[in-house]
């Protein structure tokens, strides 16, 4: 709805629910366990009230949470108002034409950056997104076509450090759907590890780009 959706910006743009300020709830409510909302109020109040603690704020848990919601509302009543107020209908013609245009070349070359962007500049192929299906049946991310059967590809981001044992990690968690996607499509499914290098993405395992060009090679020789 449509109040929602406002509530959602302003939330988002101000940050009223990160960490900082209402505490690390997503590893609460794990700590807790609950099996009833009741519980997990009762046990997320009284780590808040430690939490206000430590931070020097002097506030009862449920009155700081209404004191959160009422930053919202001046926010939105207030910041918000006087800022749609200033905006003119050239701004929003400016808007327009500046994303679908510039953000939209900006995005394409962006997307040239990425992995996969990378691997098809390599292999001199055309690498697809999979359909939803793929992903939640092979989790397959891309696909290679060749001749009528496909390869897959899994993109992983990881880390230098963590890479090796990250790789054997997911090569057995994948191995059931993986191997359903060769038996069905005929080609096999490569894991890519993608890692941050600068501001950059970068393919960490690069010999699995030679095994691709194998299995490319391969596929093309069956009739």
């Amino acid at each position: 709805m449509a109040k929602e959706w406002i509530l959602n910006i302003a939330n988002g743009r101000w940050g009223l629910t990160k960490k900082n300020r209402v505490g690390p709830v997503s590893a609460w409510i794990r700590e807790c366990s609950p099996k009833e909302v009741s519980d997990w109020e009762k046990f997320y109040f009284q780590k808040l009230k430690d939490f206000l603690k430590r931070k020097g704020i002097n506030l009862d848990p449920k009155e700081y949470l209404v004191s959160l919601g009422k930053t919202l509302y001046i926010k939105i009543t207030e910041v918000l108002r006087a800022e749609m107020d200033e905006v003119t209908e050239e701004d929003c013609i400016e808007y327009i034409r500046n994303l679908v245009i510039n953000r939209t070349f900006e995005g394409y070359v962006t997307e040239k950056q990425t992995i996969y962007g990378q691997l098809q500049e390599i292999l001199k192929v055309k690498i697809e997104p999979a359909p939803d299906e793929w992903d939640r049946l092979y989790n397959v991310d891309f696909f290679i076509k060749v001749g009528n059967k496909y390869i897959g590809l899994q993109i992983k981001p990881t880390t230098f450090e963590h890479a090796p044992e990250f790789a054997t990690k997911w090569k057995e968690a994948y191995r059931n759907s993986h191997e359903k996607f060769r038996k069905k499509f005929g080609g096999r499914v490569f894991i890519v590890l993608s890692v941050k290098k600068g501001d950059k993405k970068v393919i960490y395992n690069r010999e699995v780009i030679d095994e691709i060009k194998k299995e490319i090679d391969a596929l093309s020789e069956v009739k």
